[in-house]
């Protein structure tokens, strides 16, 4: 099988989540890695993706250093967030990647929306695939359990955190 890896300069792995109700907070990792296996059909893909979690960011110094504490994430006890793939369905363009998410040592399955969007050769003559994964996870799930009752009623931080990422692939040689 070709092996590809994650174009860094040119992809982002991000995640978003409602505050007090209303508002979304955008975030992401800065310090990620996948090893990504395939050769011309997407669907007989394994894929292996982790992220740091002292690499979160959503512009806010004080937001991300509680989101690394204990409160959240726990990046000392947990310094990584994992996703390893089960399953991959579809044709074409659109895909469904099933498989097991870790955070804070509690991993579950989760499914995720994948838009191949083509494959293509570099002007340096690097192979490259252009991914858009998208999903939805609930971050109670996963011992994310941190949150603040407001005064006017509901609670500082959403349950549902969801998930995108915009994915450049170059093929190993």
């Amino acid at each position: 099988m070709k092996k590809w890896t994650i174009d860094s300069a040119h992809s982002e792995i991000g995640f978003k989540v409602k505050h007090m109700m209303f508002t979304n907070v955008k975030g992401h990792f800065n310090d990620y890695s996948a090893a990504i296996n395939f050769n011309d059909d997407l669907k007989e893909a394994n894929l292996q993706f982790e992220a740091k979690i002292n690499s979160i960011t959503t512009n806010n110094a004080d937001r991300d250093n509680h989101l690394k504490s204990p409160d959240f994430f726990d990046m000392d006890q947990y310094p990584t967030l994992n996703f390893k793939s089960t399953k991959i369905e579809g044709n074409g363009n659109d895909y469904e990647i099933t498989g097991d998410l870790t955070i804070k040592g509690i991993t579950k399955p989760v499914k995720l929306n994948a838009e191949f969007s083509g494959l293509m050769t570099d002007p340096w003559g690097n192979t490259k695939v252009g991914l858009n994964i998208d999903g939805k996870i609930n971050r109670k799930d996963f011992g994310l359990t941190y949150n603040a009752a407001l005064e006017t009623g509901g609670v500082l931080v959403g349950e549902d955190v969801n998930l995108n990422a915009e994915i450049q692939l170059v093929e190993q040689k």
